[in-house]
């Protein structure tokens, strides 16, 4: 499955009122690991960022002035972005503004060009209700390293959200014990493994390590013993 985890830096906060798009950054998944096929643009949005804007993102209109305006990155996206489920924290933000520029120039909204949108806003709230949900908080949650976040940066927080995104939905996509069938190249199914011939390969040092890490992780995030230790214990 591809992926785009995506975020946005604006003027301000209502494109209904002039705010224009200034940055827009992407990061690619690809069944779920990270592919390197960024996408990164800053864009001249003809018009100054309001004084709340600028303190957030640093992004003086001497440095966007000779930048490319939307129309001329808006097909580049297309294409980018063409067919993949895009990952947004505080969707209706970032595809306020996106759709908004779209209809600027007469074209097809931004999310008709996605196969689906998930906001890990919403995820983050539903996961741990009552509990600050922004992108920092997450980042502390799941021990994904902002230190070196001073303004906020839409390629950057892209970055830092894929890395959220996986922490968040890292486990079993299923309980189930049923696989399918694996069939040959020829088309031809085989038969599924005999329970009994299943081969229990014992994680190695470093497996086990990097395990450790997650359950740390886990440990913090709930702030004790998350229930994964009981079964390590058990075990």
């Amino acid at each position: 499955m591809r992926q785009i985890v995506l975020d946005t830096e604006t003027t301000g906060l209502n494109p209904r009122t002039g705010d224009r798009v200034i940055e827009i950054g992407c990061v690619e998944l690809f069944n779920r690991t990270l592919t390197g096929n960024n996408f990164h643009r800053y864009i001249n949005p003809e018009r100054e960022s309001d004084e709340g804007a600028l303190a957030v993102h640093g992004l003086t209109t001497e440095f966007l002035s000779d930048k490319p305006k939307f129309h001329d990155v808006a097909e580049e996206l297309r294409a980018y972005i063409q067919g993949a489920e895009v990952i947004i924290h505080n969707a209706p933000f970032d595809l306020g503004f996106l759709n908004h520029e779209f209809g600027r120039l007469r074209l097809p909204s931004f999310v008709s060009h996605c196969s689906g949108v998930i906001d890990t806003l919403v995820n983050a709230k539903e996961m741990h209700p009552g509990k600050r949900n922004s992108l920092d908080a997450l980042c502390d949650r799941y021990g994904v390293s902002n230190a070196h976040r001073k303004l906020h940066g839409a390629l950057l927080d892209a970055e830092l959200l894929a890395d959220v995104y996986l922490s968040m939905t890292r486990g079993q996509n299923s309980l189930s014990m049923e696989h399918e069938m694996e069939t040959s190249h020829d088309g031809i199914e085989l038969d599924a493994v005999p329970l009994g011939e299943i081969i229990v390969v014992a994680a190695s040092a470093e497996e086990a390590a990097v395990h450790e890490e997650v359950l740390a992780g886990l440990d913090k995030g709930v702030k004790g013993q998350c229930v994964w230790r009981n079964y390590t214990q058990q075990g």
